[in-house]
């Protein structure tokens, strides 16, 4: 199983921390792969199934997404599925320019134009409702990804022009979608001085060669989907999963591994987050990693905590890793 532990130094940091894209992290060739799929697929899938199923909007949104820039990521997440997953996608190119891309973990084909536009998509179990709206959305359902696209002008401005976000974590697609890094950012305690940079780093993005970064938190639940507007029939205390009860301690390591990969010929960049859960009870039970966790929770600011969602959580957190 692919795993990541982010927190070696024993620290809560907010910094870009990226490193190039293909780094060992001791996962073989998973950690040379933007698309990590593994034995948990169905239920990825199926959590995506039902957020689009919920309201499609909620969770998918595009901003001045132009054609020049989503013929780009098409094509781009096409090419790494199939390079870096050839039993379970292939590329047929059919004599009248239709491109037909064969999914066989979900038994769809995607046609597509030869701009890869989505034209249809033919399946051999019940078509997925609602029907996919465009090749992002077709995509972006095949994966364990959430995928983020940010592009810029000439003028430098940028913004995030697609969001396909079935797996938020406290964040939705409509607040964020069209807004520049810097106002992305700003709700975010500790990223005063990387706001202050945030053209520097969007050009970073864009135009240096693919990298990769972690982000990591605490859950009380292992919910794929914790969208700060709760699905319907959900309890509110559920769709949060922040509130630990020592007696009962369910806590876990929640970790984000995002990709970003710049397209400098049309001034974007993909950024993809795959969510990844580690029981803390099992990292309890190794004395290096638990003490880098007791560590990093410690240096937190009461910031970081409050907007963690761990203000209240964390003495007793504490209290159960100490123990």
């Amino acid at each position: 199983m692919t795993k990541y532990f982010p927190l070696e130094n024993g620290k809560y940091e907010v910094k870009p921390g990226m490193v190039p894209f293909g780094s060992n992290f001791g996962n073989d060739i998973a950690d040379g792969q933007v698309f990590q799929i593994d034995e948990n697929f169905a239920e990825y899938r199926r959590t995506k199934l039902h957020s689009r199923s919920e309201q499609l909007k909620k969770y998918y949104q595009t901003y001045n997404y132009s054609d020049t820039v989503a013929t780009a990521i098409a094509h781009l997440i096409i090419s790494r599925l199939t390079l870096e997953h050839p039993q379970y996608f292939q590329l047929e190119s059919l004599t009248n320019h239709t491109l037909i891309l064969h999914c066989h973990l979900t038994n769809e084909k995607i046609y597509l134009d030869s701009q890869y536009h989505l034209k249809k998509v033919e399946t051999q179990i019940k078509p997925v409702s609602p029907a996919y709206i465009s090749t992002l959305d077709a995509l972006a359902t095949q994966v364990q990804e959430d995928i983020t696209v940010i592009s810029r002008a000439t003028d430098g401005t940028n913004w995030v022009s697609a969001i396909h976000l079935c797996f938020p974590n406290h964040w939705s697609a409509a607040d964020k979608i069209g807004k520049n890094f810097t106002s992305i950012h700003t709700p975010v305690a500790g990223m005063e001085k990387m706001n202050q940079r945030g053209n520097a780093i969007v050009n970073t993005m864009i135009t240096h060669k693919p990298m990769v970064r972690f982000a990591w938190g605490l859950s009380t639940d292992t919910y794929l989907n914790h969208h700060p507007e709760a699905p319907p029939n959900t309890p509110i205390h559920q769709s949060q999963g922040r509130k630990f009860d020592i007696n009962h301690p369910n806590l876990y390591l929640r970790i984000e591994r995002q990709v970003i990969w710049g397209l400098p010929e049309c001034d974007a960049a993909i950024f993809t987050i795959r969510t990844y859960f580690e029981d803390v009870a099992e990292i309890k039970k190794d004395t290096t990693k638990r003490q880098k966790l007791i560590s990093a929770i410690k240096s937190m600011t009461p910031d970081s905590l409050t907007y963690k969602g761990l203000a209240e959580s964390r003495n007793p957190i504490l209290t159960w890793l100490e123990d």
